[in-house]
């Protein structure tokens, strides 16, 4: 009479993960001015060609990011950092 029903299995992500918030390093470090010289700091907000990377990818803040989008020109500027490149990183 107890015969074996076979399991149901349902389509789920084999791993589910929770994204990270993402947050403004700005506000959270507590800088308020951005280094235009420190050419190091500024390549970790750049792509490969060395454009700059939207907020949506960062996590800055929108006063941040103009911010950093006029260190960034500076820099190009006063040539510590190239106007456009391949394999920046």
């Amino acid at each position: 009479m107890a015969t074996k029903q076979p399991e149901i299995k349902y389509l789920t992500a084999t791993r589910i993960e929770k994204r990270q918030k993402k947050y403004c390093r700005f506000k959270k470090l507590g800088i308020k001015y951005i280094d235009y010289k420190d050419a190091e700091f500024l390549k970790k907000f750049l792509n490969e060609q060395g454009k700059l990377l939207p907020r949506r990818i960062t996590g800055n803040s929108l006063k941040y990011q103009r911010k950093l989008a006029t260190a960034v020109k500076k820099a190009r500027q006063m040539a510590l950092l190239p106007y456009v490149t391949d394999l920046l990183k």
